[in-house]
C-alpha cells in the first residue's frame, strides 16, 4: 500500500479537481442564485453537518487533551480553515465562485498565476492557504479546456490499444520521478499532475469503452457520500484491527480503505428515504430556491 501511496501523489488531487472543474461548463452561465444554491449553499449545508458529526465523535478525546474550550475553539476555527479530511468540500465552493467571477477575463494570466503559486509549494500551515495555492490551476485548467479533454477521451476510445502503450510509458515515468522523490520539486508536480490527470482519463475511457469495472461508477457517483463519512468506519477497523493484533502496515491500511468505501454506502442505503435521509440528501429549507417538496442528493 505505501509503494501504492507514492505512486498516486503526484496526480491523485490534480486529478479530482481537474475532473471538478471539467464539468462547470454545464452550469457556469446560470445566474447567480442558482450558481450559489447549487455551488456553494449545497457544500456549505454538508460541510457544517459533517463537521458538527465529526466534533460529536472526537469531542471526547479532545476535551481529555485541553479542555472543553479547546473544542469549541476548534470547531470555531474550522468555519475559517477547514478541519481534517473536510477541507475538499470547504474549497470547491471557492474554486468555483471564483471561476465564475473570472470568466470574462482573457484565460492566459489566471493560468500563468495558478502555475505560479502550485510551482512555489507554499506551506503556511493554514490548509485554505496551502490547498488553494497548489490545486486551483488544476481545477481551472478542467474548465478552461473541458472540451479539449472530453476530446482526449473520445480519441482514446478509438484507439485503446495505443492509449493502453501510452499509460504504460506514463506510469513507468510517472513511478520513477514518484519513488526518486523529484516529483517534489518545483514544476516538475504541475507537470506529474497534468500528466496524470490525462491518464486517468484514459483509463476511464478505456474501461468505458470495454465496461469493464462498472461497479466504481456507482462509487464514483456516490463519491461525496463516501467522503462525508468514511471517516467512522476508518477509526472503527482500524481500532478492531489493532486489538485483533494485526499490526502489519499494508494489511491494516487495505482493510481500512476498503472498510471507509464501503461502509457509507451501506449507511447511504440504510438512510434513504428514511430519518436519516438529510445526512447525504440536502433538505428543501437548505435551498436559496426551494425545488417543490423534493431533496437534493448528495453530489
Amino acid at each position: 500500500m505505501h509503494e501504492i501511496v507514492v505512486f498516486a501523489t503526484p496526480f491523485r488531487m490534480p486529478d479530482f479537481f481537474l475532473i471538478a472543474g471539467l464539468f462547470l461548463s454545464r452550469t457556469i452561465d446560470r445566474d447567480w442564485r442558482s450558481y450559489l444554491d447549487k455551488k456553494v449553499v449545497h457544500f456549505a449545508y454538508f460541510y457544517v453537518l459533517w463537521l458538527a458529526i465529526q466534533f460529536f465523535f472526537k469531542a471526547p478525546g479532545m476535551v481529555a487533551e485541553g479542555g472543553v474550550s479547546h473544542v469549541v475553539e476548534q470547531f470555531l476555527l474550522a468555519f475559517i480553515d477547514p478541519f481534517g479530511t473536510m477541507w475538499f468540500i470547504y474549497i470547491l465552493p471557492i474554486f468555483f465562485v471564483l471561476t465564475k467571477l473570472l470568466r470574462n477575463v482573457p484565460w492566459w494570466p489566471v493560468f500563468i498565476a495558478g502555475a505560479i503559486l502550485e510551482a512555489l509549494r507554499i506551506e503556511t500551515g493554514w490548509i485554505l492557504i496551502d490547498e488553494f495555492a497548489s490545486r486551483f490551476v488544476f481545477f481551472y485548467s478542467g474548465y478552461l479546456f473541458a472540451s479539449r479533454i472530453f476530446d482526449f477521451a473520445d480519441r482514446v476510445s478509438e484507439r485503446p490499444g495505443l492509449a493502453g502503450l501510452g499509460l504504460a510509458a506514463w506510469a513507468a515515468v510517472n513511478g520513477y520521478f514518484a519513488f526518486t522523490g523529484i516529483a517534489a520539486f518545483a514544476g516538475v508536480g504541475l507537470i506529474l499532475g497534468f500528466a496524470g490527470a490525462f491518464a486517468v482519463v484514459a483509463m476511464a475511457s478505456i474501461f468505458a469503452t470495454f465496461g469493464v469495472l462498472r461497479p466504481l461508477r456507482y462509487f464514483g457517483e456516490h463519491s461525496i457520500v463516501i467522503y462525508l463519512a468514511f471517516f467512522l468506519p476508518m477509526a472503527t477497523s482500524r481500532a478492531v484491527l489493532l486489538k485483533l493484533g494485526i499490526f502489519d502496515l499494508g494489511t491494516v491500511s487495505l482493510v481500512v480503505t476498503a472498510a471507509g468505501v464501503v461502509c457509507p454506502i451501506i449507511l447511504y442505503w440504510i438512510v434513504r428515504g428514511r430519518f436519516g435521509d438529510f445526512l447525504f440528501r440536502r433538505p428543501d429549507w437548505a435551498h436559496l430556491r426551494k425545488p417543490a417538496g423534493r431533496l437534493v442528493p448528495a453530489e
